[in-house]
């Protein structure tokens, strides 16, 4: 594990460890049955979707969008993209290399009809139920900061609660954790951001592509910045893109994330017949 990454994993334990204190499982679990119902995740026949990030900050671009008031920045762009035809929400909820917290995403998912997913480290189940009992309708959760049984764990609370899941890997190294879950009814995202270095290598997501499971829908994240880039994706076999920063520094994000969507859904996945 890089240590930007185990940075980040043993932050997100200290924060799950408070609210274990503070909060309280039985708490989180009694306030999952009057959160917002979950919106199920839908994808469109159209063979290629965009998950739209609300990112304030990134550990490498720094301060992506100036705002007095992150709540109100966060909400304010999530509504935008809600109407550029996205599958889905991403709210980023870690404080410290990217701006986020429970707020923003407690804010977003009461305020629009798309699914929204809580993005973070998340190592603990609950904090999966502290998703659930914010709004949210989907979790990411990294195959590489957790052992195999919690990841499994963590998977089976979330599809038990009725939310999405979208299990991320970096690397082939990753596939065998990963793989734990292939029989569930998971996304499997490639990201193409090397952690160690913070660069993205679009290559990534060509590179393992092939080595995905081939019943689930896969997510290419990181490196998404072009219509081209969202083509290229579609062709390699990718169902779904995650974009953040792209959307976040757009002077118009809904048009931005309405470019991508057309062009992925205008490409053709490799093998299919013209």
């Amino acid at each position: 594990m890089s240590d930007f990454l185990a940075a980040m994993a043993a932050s997100s334990r200290l924060r799950a460890q408070e609210t274990r204190t503070s909060v309280g499982e039985a708490s989180l679990r009694s306030r999952t049955g009057a959160a917002r119902p979950v919106v199920p995740l839908s994808l469109s026949a159209d063979g290629f979707d965009l998950i739209a990030e609300t990112k304030l900050a990134s550990p490498r671009d720094g301060i992506l969008i100036q705002a007095s008031d992150a709540r109100s920045e966060v909400l304010d762009l999530a509504l935008r993209l809600a109407g550029s035809g996205c599958a889905a929400l991403s709210v980023l909820t870690e404080p410290d290399a990217f701006g986020g917290g429970l707020d923003h995403l407690e804010a977003v998912s009461g305020s629009v009809t798309v699914p929204v997913m809580r993005k973070d480290f998340l190592v603990d189940p609950i904090q999966v139920l502290e998703a659930r009992a914010a709004g949210a309708s989907g979790v990411l959760l990294i195959a590489r900061i957790v052992e195999v049984p919690l990841l499994v764990d963590m998977v089976d609370l979330a599809l038990h609660l009725g939310m999405f899941v979208l299990v991320e890997i970096f690397a082939p190294d990753d596939l065998d954790a990963a793989a734990a879950v292939f029989d569930r009814d998971v996304l499997v995202g490639v990201n193409a951001r090397d952690l160690a270095t913070l660069e993205v290598d679009p290559r990534r997501h060509g590179d393992l592509a092939r080595l995905l499971p081939s019943h689930l829908p896969a997510v290419a994240e990181s490196g998404i910045t072009t219509p081209d880039a969202a083509a290229a994706a579609r062709v390699a076999g990718y169902r779904l893109v995650l974009v953040g920063t792209t959307l976040s520094t757009s002077v118009d994000p809904p048009g931005t994330a309405r470019g991508l969507i057309a062009a992925g859904r205008a490409a053709k996945v490799r093998g299919s017949v013209p």
